[in-house]
């Protein structure tokens, strides 16, 4: 049945559903299609079109940011480039909290919005507003990227991902099955050799060919398949999302499932922000519908391969828009092209955010990603690792054992993070049986908890 299902699917089902629900989705992928192959030099002409008419219309219909336009002293026909885009303040998600439904703009009824919430990771959650037509854009851009991973419209997909909704009504149900593509889900909040079992059963069944999730989920996925000695699940693609990807994960992913992995970055708030595609130079950065910055600490732009704070401005979402929002990510920006031959710009990669960078007694950061790799690849007796920083120099080293694991481990690690973060550090390490997840399934292995 599913076999013939994706042709029906992207024939019937999708335009149908389309034409009753007056969706824009796949008109939007259509153009995204096209536009993915324009120059960089086209690319970049229209998104500053777009900027210029968002900077145009808050300053018309916005109080929030009238008052920000105000304050810094500027018109939108003062901003002309980069340059004097960066006279705008940063927006920041205390902001966002303390201004809550003020910053939607005019004309916009609340209860006629679309409501999320991000999942809270780095603090309190945040409560985001757009519209219907916005999430459709959204969607599509999340398609096209789907794409590059060998997958079709249409095919099954299994969805490794924390508190997934599911059809609760036979409408839901029915509106689900010709709306998308089936989906299996495996619960990131409950992971557990019987959880896998039954997904292993229904994917038999179903014949997903492409899975995604939470890159650490997919991760615990690889190696329980490796356990319990599965190794017939076939998907065309994997993606990685919502978390940074390491390497020795990728590793695994890649040798369990047998092909190479797509890696995603992007958020609640503004959605898809970059993308790896089949060639796996970089990660693609989605211009059409965003403004993205890379700055150092002084707010100053990053060099071609600096790391630098990730500051995005979404320049469809007019009902709460984002100007300049601080991700609290950092990433790396390049100068490189990729041999794909589309123009959309590159991002070496995310290296982690704000909030994962420890902290030495001199001021200076240490990527918590970073360090987290090179201490797994250093003992190869530990199966995982969260470090917490709970003072400038004390550290709780949470370490789950595994195959390999020494009783002189711990000396070693703490030895080796008094080298990392100077002698008089403390050091106190914890066994556990797993790393504690986030409300939103998602893991944290890197935690700065100092103010």
């Amino acid at each position: 049945m599913f076999r013939l299902m994706p042709f029906v699917r992207r024939g019937l089902f999708e335009p149908l559903h389309g034409w009753i629900s007056h969706s824009p989705k796949l008109r939007y992928w259509r153009e995204l299609e096209k536009t993915q192959f324009y120059p960089e030099e086209k690319l970049r002409k229209i998104q500053w079109r777009r900027l210029s008419e968002l900077l145009r219309y808050v300053a018309e219909n916005n109080d929030f940011y009238c008052r920000r336009f105000q304050s810094a002293g500027i018109s939108p026909q003062d901003i002309q480039s980069p340059e004097d885009l960066r006279r705008l303040p940063l927006l920041t998600k205390a902001e966002i909290r303390a201004n809550g439904q003020a910053m939607i703009s005019r004309g916009f009824a609340v209860e006629r919005l679309q409501k999320a919430k991000t999942g809270g990771s780095t603090g309190k959650a945040l409560e985001l507003y757009f519209t219907e037509e916005c999430s459709e854009l959204r969607n599509a851009c999340a398609l096209r990227h789907n794409l590059w991973s060998g997958w079709n419209r249409g095919e099954p997909i299994a969805a490794i991902w924390g508190n997934p909704v599911l059809p609760n009504t036979l409408k839901e149900t029915l509106r689900q099955f010709i709306s998308g593509p089936p989906v299996i889900y495996l619960d990131t909040m409950a992971v557990s050799s019987a959880s896998v079992a039954r997904f292993v059963d229904e994917w038999r069944q179903v014949k997903p060919t492409l899975i995604f999730g939470h890159a650490h989920s997919l991760y615990l996925l690889a190696r329980k398949l490796e356990e319990m000695r599965i190794s017939d699940l076939c998907p065309k693609g994997i993606i990685s999302s919502s978390m940074m990807l390491l390497p020795h994960e990728r590793a695994k992913i890649e040798e369990i499932f047998g092909i190479k992995v797509i890696d995603r970055y992007g958020c609640e708030e503004v959605s898809l922000i970059a993308s790896e595609c089949e060639k796996h130079e970089g990660m693609h950065l989605n211009i059409e519908h965003l403004f993205v910055e890379f700055l150092r600490d002084d707010d100053t732009p990053v060099a071609d391969g600096e790391p630098g704070r990730i500051v995005v401005t979404d320049l469809m979402n007019r009902a709460m828009p984002l100007i300049r929002y601080q991700v609290e990510d950092v990433g790396v920006p390049t100068n490189r092209h990729c041999s794909c031959g589309r123009g959309l710009p590159l991002m070496e990669n995310v290296t982690g955010r704000v909030a994962d960078f420890l902290v030495k007694k001199d001021g200076s950061r240490v990527a918590g990603v970073s360090l987290i790799e090179n201490t797994l690849t250093r003992f190869p007796g530990l199966d995982q690792l969260q470090i917490i920083q709970t003072q400038l120099q004390r550290f709780v080293i949470r370490i789950v054992p595994g195959k390999g694991y020494e009783g002189q481990t711990v000396k070693e690690l703490e030895k080796y993070f008094k080298g990392v973060f100077g002698e008089e550090t403390e050091v106190e390490i914890e066994k556990i049986s797993d790393i504690p997840k986030e409300s939103s399934g998602k893991y944290r292995f890197s935690i700065c908890a100092l103010k």
